[in-house]
């Protein structure tokens, strides 16, 4: 009786990727890692590209020192910075305590959350129409503070840096106050409790265990609600001062590319953009990670 061979089955090319442990679902990464490379990294690759190339000749840097060469120009990084970073620190600071105040149950939470994050259906363009409508030369407030006999002349709130700041703060807030009520969300209640058998008070409580614990979510909230501020534009035009006190970095790049059609600086401009938006969202994870190291003390 002769022995029947047994057959060894050859390894698939499922089993070798699982053998280098590239398992079948990281495959489903795929579609995301093309949508990116394509949406963002080849466009900054390629606007990076064309910044060091002058439309007018000169050398790769010709760009970068047109830009930082025309106090015009440079003085728009400050401009912006002056705008955005107040614009996110005031989102951040007015978000805490409202989002702490509704983390927990009660009657009439859910409509005022609603309430609270109804400004981010309302879009750029009509957030600046109802801020003329209201804070305008002949808009209601000036309206009802004239009739009082309180001011003499209409209050300038619009048209300058502070039509551009209100409105960075009412489009702004509901992010803020989103993801500052997630992250409060996440903070185990039990540890508060346990300090409070303890004796501390709710300030001291608050001070020693929840802030230091909710601060990676505040240094993420202010990087995101920087960011959206950082690239103001629409509101710089409708209710700012495009051609003064609020001539935004995002306005130059434009200027560059559809009135001077030199679209390489125009890349430039926007390159100057990132980099700054870098430097300070470097700063505040710095700064995060001095603050505090430990994990956030999620209840998951």
């Amino acid at each position: 009786m002769s022995a029947i061979p047994q057959q060894t089955s050859q390894p698939t090319w499922q089993h070798r990727l699982a053998e280098r442990g590239v398992d079948r679902r990281l495959w489903l990464l795929l579609p995301a890692t093309v949508f990116v490379l394509l949406l963002f990294v080849y466009p900054f690759l390629y606007g990076l590209s064309l910044s060091f190339q002058p439309a007018n000749g000169g050398g790769v840097l010709a760009n970068y020192d047109k830009f930082f060469g025309d106090a015009y120009q440079r003085d728009t990084v400050a401009t912006t910075l002056k705008i955005a970073l107040p614009a996110a620190l005031l989102n951040v600071l007015a978000a805490v305590p409202i989002a702490f105040r509704l983390r927990g149950r009660f009657r009439g939470k859910r409509l005022l959350t609603t309430i609270l994050v109804v400004p981010i259906t309302l879009g750029t363009v009509l957030t600046a129409q109802g801020l003329l409508n209201y804070l305008g030369p002949t808009g209601w407030l000036n309206r009802i503070l004239l009739s009082l006999h309180i001011v003499d002349d209409p209050i300038r709130l619009t048209n300058n840096y502070w039509g551009v700041f209100f409105s960075l703060v009412i489009t702004g807030f509901p992010f803020a106050f989103l993801l500052v009520l997630s992250y409060l969300s996440g903070i185990d209640p039990t540890l508060e409790r346990a300090a409070a058998t303890l004796g501390a008070s709710r300030a001291q409580r608050f001070r020693r265990i929840t802030l230091p614990l909710l601060a990676p979510g505040l240094a993420t909230t202010f990087l995101l609600t920087f960011v959206l501020a950082f690239s103001v534009f629409p509101s710089a035009v409708l209710v700012g001062n495009p051609a003064g006190s609020t001539r935004v970095i995002s306005l130059a790049a434009y200027q560059a590319a559809y009135e001077q059609y030199d679209y390489s600086y125009a890349s430039a401009i926007a390159m100057v953009m990132g980099a700054v938006e870098l430097v300070v969202v470097a700063i505040v994870l710095v700064w995060r990670s001095r603050l505090y190291t430990g994990s956030t003390g999620g209840k998951g």
